[in-house]
Protein backbone atom coordinates (compact mmCIF):
# COMPACT_ATOMS: atom_id res chain seq x y z
CA UNK A 1 0.00 0.00 0.00
CA UNK A 2 3.07 2.22 0.97
CA UNK A 3 4.15 1.81 -2.91
CA UNK A 4 1.14 2.81 -4.34
CA UNK A 5 0.48 6.13 -2.19
CA UNK A 6 4.17 6.88 -2.94
CA UNK A 7 3.19 6.68 -6.54
CA UNK A 8 0.52 9.03 -5.91
CA UNK A 9 -2.64 6.53 -6.30
CA UNK A 10 -5.62 6.76 -3.94
CA UNK A 11 -6.06 3.72 -2.02
CA UNK A 12 -9.41 2.01 -0.69
CA UNK A 13 -7.82 -0.61 1.87
CA UNK A 14 -10.74 -3.18 2.20
CA UNK A 15 -10.75 -6.16 4.18
CA UNK A 16 -12.50 -8.21 6.80
CA UNK A 17 -10.20 -6.83 9.70
CA UNK A 18 -8.49 -3.66 10.11
CA UNK A 19 -4.37 -3.10 8.81
CA UNK A 20 -1.95 -2.57 11.49
CA UNK A 21 -0.79 0.52 10.37
CA UNK A 22 -3.46 2.63 9.28
CA UNK A 23 -2.52 4.46 5.77
CA UNK A 24 -5.37 5.00 4.08
CA UNK A 25 -8.84 4.39 4.51
CA UNK A 26 -10.42 1.17 5.46
CA UNK A 27 -13.82 -0.52 4.67
CA UNK A 28 -14.51 -3.77 6.40
CA UNK A 29 -15.84 -6.03 4.25
CA UNK A 30 -16.34 -9.85 3.87
CA UNK A 31 -15.13 -11.06 0.43
CA UNK A 32 -16.84 -13.78 0.67
CA UNK A 33 -20.12 -12.15 0.14
CA UNK A 34 -20.29 -10.53 -3.39
CA UNK A 35 -22.78 -8.19 -2.58
CA UNK A 36 -20.59 -6.29 0.05
CA UNK A 37 -17.64 -6.66 -2.51
CA UNK A 38 -19.13 -5.24 -5.32
CA UNK A 39 -20.38 -2.32 -2.81
CA UNK A 40 -16.92 -2.16 -1.60
CA UNK A 41 -15.35 -1.62 -5.23
CA UNK A 42 -17.98 0.44 -6.35
CA UNK A 43 -16.35 3.60 -8.27
CA UNK A 44 -12.92 2.38 -8.42
CA UNK A 45 -10.91 1.94 -11.22
CA UNK A 46 -8.82 -0.92 -10.51
CA UNK A 47 -8.32 -3.59 -7.73
CA UNK A 48 -4.70 -5.19 -6.57
CA UNK A 49 -7.02 -8.20 -4.94
CA UNK A 50 -3.93 -10.09 -2.11
CA UNK A 51 -6.44 -11.13 0.31
CA UNK A 52 -6.04 -15.27 -0.20
CA UNK A 53 -4.62 -16.79 2.66
CA UNK A 54 -1.71 -19.05 2.31
CA UNK A 55 -1.64 -20.78 5.73
CA UNK A 56 -4.55 -19.89 7.87
CA UNK A 57 -4.26 -21.26 11.36
CA UNK A 58 -6.52 -23.97 12.47
CA UNK A 59 -8.26 -24.50 9.20
CA UNK A 60 -9.20 -27.65 6.94
CA UNK A 61 -8.12 -27.72 3.45
CA UNK A 62 -11.69 -27.55 2.16
CA UNK A 63 -11.98 -24.42 3.82
CA UNK A 64 -8.91 -22.56 2.75
CA UNK A 65 -10.01 -23.88 -1.31
CA UNK A 66 -13.07 -22.86 -0.55
CA UNK A 67 -12.40 -19.29 0.70
CA UNK A 68 -9.89 -18.44 -1.59
CA UNK A 69 -11.40 -19.03 -4.75
CA UNK A 70 -14.91 -17.81 -3.72
CA UNK A 71 -13.16 -14.11 -2.48
CA UNK A 72 -11.13 -14.41 -5.84
CA UNK A 73 -14.14 -15.22 -7.87
CA UNK A 74 -16.20 -12.41 -5.80
CA UNK A 75 -13.63 -10.00 -6.70
CA UNK A 76 -13.49 -10.80 -10.53
CA UNK A 77 -17.01 -11.03 -11.09
CA UNK A 78 -17.27 -7.59 -9.23
CA UNK A 79 -14.46 -6.25 -11.51
CA UNK A 80 -16.41 -6.67 -14.31
CA UNK A 81 -19.76 -5.71 -13.54
CA UNK A 82 -18.10 -2.88 -12.90
CA UNK A 83 -15.97 -2.54 -15.66
CA UNK A 84 -12.86 -1.57 -13.62
CA UNK A 85 -10.02 -0.80 -15.77
CA UNK A 86 -7.65 -3.72 -14.70
CA UNK A 87 -7.47 -6.66 -11.83
CA UNK A 88 -3.84 -7.53 -10.35
CA UNK A 89 -3.76 -10.01 -7.92
CA UNK A 90 -1.63 -12.62 -6.16
CA UNK A 91 -1.19 -15.89 -7.83
CA UNK A 92 1.47 -17.83 -6.52
CA UNK A 93 4.88 -20.11 -7.14
CA UNK A 94 2.81 -23.05 -5.80
CA UNK A 95 1.40 -23.37 -9.36
CA UNK A 96 4.55 -24.58 -10.75
CA UNK A 97 5.13 -27.55 -8.76
CA UNK A 98 6.49 -26.92 -5.03
CA UNK A 99 7.56 -28.57 -3.19
CA UNK A 100 9.17 -30.81 -6.07
CA UNK A 101 8.72 -33.77 -4.01
CA UNK A 102 5.98 -35.76 -6.42
CA UNK A 103 7.34 -34.23 -9.13
CA UNK A 104 10.77 -32.54 -10.20
CA UNK A 105 10.84 -29.15 -11.91
CA UNK A 106 11.16 -30.12 -15.63
CA UNK A 107 14.21 -27.26 -16.06
CA UNK A 108 15.53 -24.10 -14.39
CA UNK A 109 15.04 -21.55 -14.33
CA UNK A 110 11.17 -22.85 -14.52
CA UNK A 111 9.37 -20.10 -16.13
CA UNK A 112 5.73 -19.46 -17.18
CA UNK A 113 5.33 -22.38 -19.86
CA UNK A 114 6.20 -24.82 -16.94
CA UNK A 115 3.62 -27.01 -16.57
CA UNK A 116 1.42 -26.39 -13.69
CA UNK A 117 1.40 -28.79 -11.03
CA UNK A 118 -0.35 -27.82 -8.03
CA UNK A 119 0.77 -30.35 -4.95
CA UNK A 120 -1.92 -28.48 -2.28
CA UNK A 121 -5.40 -27.20 -1.67
CA UNK A 122 -3.60 -23.71 -1.52
CA UNK A 123 -2.01 -23.91 -4.77
CA UNK A 124 -5.32 -25.60 -6.69
CA UNK A 125 -6.75 -22.72 -5.89
CA UNK A 126 -4.46 -20.82 -7.45
CA UNK A 127 -4.55 -22.67 -10.48
CA UNK A 128 -8.10 -22.34 -10.71
CA UNK A 129 -7.82 -18.88 -10.31
CA UNK A 130 -5.83 -18.35 -12.77
CA UNK A 131 -8.65 -20.19 -14.85
CA UNK A 132 -11.04 -17.69 -13.86
CA UNK A 133 -9.13 -14.89 -14.49
CA UNK A 134 -8.52 -15.92 -18.18
CA UNK A 135 -12.29 -16.21 -19.03
CA UNK A 136 -13.92 -13.12 -16.97
CA UNK A 137 -10.65 -11.29 -19.26
CA UNK A 138 -11.83 -13.19 -22.52
CA UNK A 139 -16.09 -12.17 -21.37
CA UNK A 140 -15.21 -8.74 -19.99
CA UNK A 141 -11.66 -7.32 -22.07
CA UNK A 142 -10.54 -5.84 -18.68
CA UNK A 143 -6.69 -6.98 -18.28
CA UNK A 144 -5.60 -9.59 -15.43
CA UNK A 145 -2.49 -9.47 -14.29
CA UNK A 146 -1.79 -12.27 -12.06
CA UNK A 147 1.20 -12.40 -9.63
CA UNK A 148 3.11 -15.42 -8.35
CA UNK A 149 4.96 -14.59 -5.75
CA UNK A 150 7.62 -16.50 -4.13
CA UNK A 151 8.29 -16.37 -0.51
CA UNK A 152 7.67 -12.63 0.40
CA UNK A 153 10.37 -12.10 3.01
CA UNK A 154 10.81 -8.28 4.86
CA UNK A 155 14.08 -6.98 5.80
CA UNK A 156 14.15 -8.59 9.15
CA UNK A 157 14.06 -12.00 7.73
CA UNK A 158 17.50 -12.18 6.38
CA UNK A 159 19.55 -12.03 9.52
CA UNK A 160 18.72 -15.97 9.45
CA UNK A 161 19.33 -16.57 5.93
CA UNK A 162 22.47 -18.02 7.07
CA UNK A 163 21.12 -20.74 9.17
CA UNK A 164 20.50 -21.76 5.43
CA UNK A 165 23.46 -22.23 4.13
CA UNK A 166 24.96 -25.39 5.48
CA UNK A 167 22.55 -27.64 3.79
CA UNK A 168 21.30 -27.14 0.18
CA UNK A 169 17.98 -29.09 1.33
CA UNK A 170 16.78 -26.34 3.10
CA UNK A 171 14.95 -24.24 0.86
CA UNK A 172 14.72 -26.70 -1.87
CA UNK A 173 11.19 -26.87 -2.10
CA UNK A 174 10.37 -23.71 -4.32
CA UNK A 175 14.37 -23.80 -5.67
CA UNK A 176 15.78 -21.48 -3.07
CA UNK A 177 13.69 -18.36 -4.35
CA UNK A 178 12.10 -15.56 -2.00
CA UNK A 179 11.35 -11.72 -2.67
CA UNK A 180 11.82 -8.61 -0.40
CA UNK A 181 8.13 -7.30 0.46
CA UNK A 182 9.26 -3.66 -1.24
CA UNK A 183 9.70 -5.29 -4.96
CA UNK A 184 6.52 -7.33 -3.97
CA UNK A 185 5.01 -4.20 -3.75
CA UNK A 186 6.53 -2.76 -6.70
CA UNK A 187 5.21 -5.40 -9.00
CA UNK A 188 1.94 -4.81 -7.96
CA UNK A 189 2.11 -1.03 -9.16
CA UNK A 190 3.64 -2.49 -12.31
CA UNK A 191 0.73 -4.52 -12.90
CA UNK A 192 -1.57 -1.45 -12.68
CA UNK A 193 0.74 0.48 -15.23
CA UNK A 194 1.81 -1.97 -17.71
CA UNK A 195 0.33 -2.13 -20.93
CA UNK A 196 -1.01 -5.96 -21.33
CA UNK A 197 -3.84 -7.35 -22.42
CA UNK A 198 -5.87 -10.23 -21.63
CA UNK A 199 -4.86 -12.25 -18.98
CA UNK A 200 -1.29 -13.13 -17.68
CA UNK A 201 0.71 -14.19 -14.81
CA UNK A 202 3.98 -13.56 -14.06
CA UNK A 203 6.44 -15.39 -12.06
CA UNK A 204 7.92 -12.62 -9.41
CA UNK A 205 11.04 -13.42 -7.47
CA UNK A 206 13.69 -11.66 -6.27
CA UNK A 207 16.77 -11.64 -9.05
CA UNK A 208 19.01 -14.20 -6.69
CA UNK A 209 18.58 -17.26 -4.37
CA UNK A 210 18.63 -17.40 -0.47
CA UNK A 211 21.38 -19.02 -0.53
CA UNK A 212 25.42 -18.01 -1.00
CA UNK A 213 26.34 -21.19 -3.03
CA UNK A 214 26.13 -20.97 -6.74
CA UNK A 215 23.23 -21.55 -8.31
CA UNK A 216 24.33 -24.09 -10.40
CA UNK A 217 26.11 -26.13 -7.40
CA UNK A 218 22.47 -25.84 -5.75
CA UNK A 219 20.71 -27.38 -8.59
CA UNK A 220 23.54 -29.98 -9.69
CA UNK A 221 23.67 -31.52 -5.91
CA UNK A 222 19.81 -31.89 -5.29
CA UNK A 223 18.02 -32.04 -9.07
CA UNK A 224 20.65 -33.39 -11.17
CA UNK A 225 18.47 -34.75 -13.09
CA UNK A 226 17.20 -30.89 -14.13
CA UNK A 227 18.35 -29.44 -16.86
CA UNK A 228 19.71 -25.95 -16.24
CA UNK A 229 19.17 -23.50 -19.01
CA UNK A 230 21.96 -21.44 -20.04
CA UNK A 231 22.70 -17.91 -19.31
CA UNK A 232 22.27 -18.19 -15.58
CA UNK A 233 25.13 -16.21 -13.69
CA UNK A 234 26.54 -17.33 -10.32
CA UNK A 235 23.77 -16.76 -7.82
CA UNK A 236 20.71 -16.07 -10.24
CA UNK A 237 16.98 -17.07 -9.72
CA UNK A 238 15.91 -20.44 -11.03
CA UNK A 239 12.83 -18.81 -10.51
CA UNK A 240 12.85 -16.78 -14.36
CA UNK A 241 11.40 -13.65 -13.93
CA UNK A 242 12.20 -12.16 -17.59
CA UNK A 243 8.71 -12.26 -18.40
CA UNK A 244 7.93 -9.61 -15.81
CA UNK A 245 10.73 -7.78 -16.70
CA UNK A 246 9.71 -7.24 -20.26
CA UNK A 247 6.31 -6.56 -19.84
CA UNK A 248 5.62 -5.18 -16.61
CA UNK A 249 8.82 -3.22 -16.31
CA UNK A 250 9.75 -5.25 -13.16
CA UNK A 251 13.26 -4.74 -11.72
CA UNK A 252 13.69 -6.10 -8.01
CA UNK A 253 15.47 -3.41 -6.48
CA UNK A 254 16.53 -5.54 -2.89
CA UNK A 255 18.09 -8.67 -2.02
CA UNK A 256 19.21 -9.68 1.40
CA UNK A 257 22.86 -9.49 0.20
CA UNK A 258 22.30 -5.48 1.38
CA UNK A 259 21.75 -6.74 4.58
CA UNK A 260 23.60 -9.98 5.55
CA UNK A 261 27.24 -10.53 5.04
CA UNK A 262 27.73 -13.63 2.54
Amino acid sequence: MRELLEHGYEVLNIDIAPPREPLSPYLAVDLMQLGETIEALHGADAVVHLAANPNPSGWTEERMFRHNTTTTYNIFRAATLLELKRVVWASSETTLGLPFEREQPRYAPIDEQHPLLPESSYALSKVISEELARQFSRWSGIPFVGLRFSNIMEPSDYQRFPSFWDDPHKRKGNLWGYIDARDAAQSCRRGLEADTQGAEAFIIAAADTVMNRPSRELLAAIYPGVALRDGVGEFDTLLDIDKARRLLGYVPAHSWRDHVGA
